[in-house]
């Protein structure tokens, strides 16, 4: 079972799933998280091989839909978003088993495959000398060091380092092995997703093109698509304040 966090108690509404993405945790969600909770119940998890959650040999998207379905299965149906790993893995699921989730918000990625990499992340990571870090701002020098130049992502990155144990929470080892699987998404995905979803993108950020919508649509017929202007891919933590608006509106609707 998924390591998750709850924020805000149930109300007449249903709870939100909050699904992070690659290298990150249910802890990089918390102030996202505690804003929604107003209405609503609010839980995040941690993907398989991140945080708190149990170390495996595969991170398929069929493994992380299927993490997904056994957490929903425990809090019920709701309202599921996911940011770019998270996302694929939230897409897949709600094409699989979409009696479990009641709308879909995805935020920054498209059911494709891509062909860039995150290897350089894991490589700028191994390189931190953690028996050399005694607090945060070495760990943020040494990435910066190793070629991380966007403060912000060292900032994201250290927030899944353990310093009293001087361990990364993540599974660098089958990251780096599955890569080719977290960067593409599932051919085999023959269920469509008939309930709302939208697809939040930033408005400076390449993830979600235009060429991407047919198949979008072919999936996700009730599609619609917003952009947060000024925002890149990290959209929730570039633009917090605009990502919470745009989510909270949507959901109200």
């Amino acid at each position: 079972m998924l390591n998750m966090i709850s924020h805000g108690t149930p109300t007449d509404r249903l709870p939100l799933l909050i699904v992070h993405g690659l290298y990150g945790s249910a802890r990089n969600w918390g102030v996202v998280a505690k804003k929604l909770s107003e209405h609503r119940q609010v839980f995040t998890v941690d993907n398989r091989n991140h945080g708190e959650s149990p170390h495996k040999n595969s991170h398929s998207y069929h493994d992380l839909a299927g993490d997904l379905a056994e957490v929903l299965q425990q809090i019920g149906p709701a309202d599921v978003m996911g940011h770019s790993m998270g996302g694929k893995a939230a897409m897949l699921l709600a094409t699989q088993r979409s009696a479990l989730v009641n709308r879909l918000i995805v935020a920054d990625i498209a059911p494709v495959a891509y062909t860039h990499t995150q290897l350089p992340f894991i490589h700028a990571m191994r390189a931190v000398d953690l028996d050399r870090v005694e607090k945060r701002s070495d760990a943020l020098a040494m990435l910066e060091a190793a070629g991380v130049d966007d403060a912000t992502l060292r900032s994201f990155f250290t927030q899944s380092l353990d310093l009293k144990s001087k361990t990364w929470r993540l599974n660098l080892d089958v990251l780096e092995a599955e890569m080719p699987k977290i960067m593409g998404f599932p051919q085999d995905v023959t269920g469509v997703f008939q309930a709302p979803t939208l697809f939040l993108s930033g408005g400076n950020s390449d993830y979600v093109l235009p060429d991407h919508r047919p198949k979008i649509r072919d999936l996700f017929p009730k599609a619609a698509f917003v952009k947060i202007s000024g925002a890149g891919h990290w959209l929730h933590a570039e633009k917090p304040a605009e990502f919470i608006a745009t989510v909270d509106a949507w959901m109200k609707r």
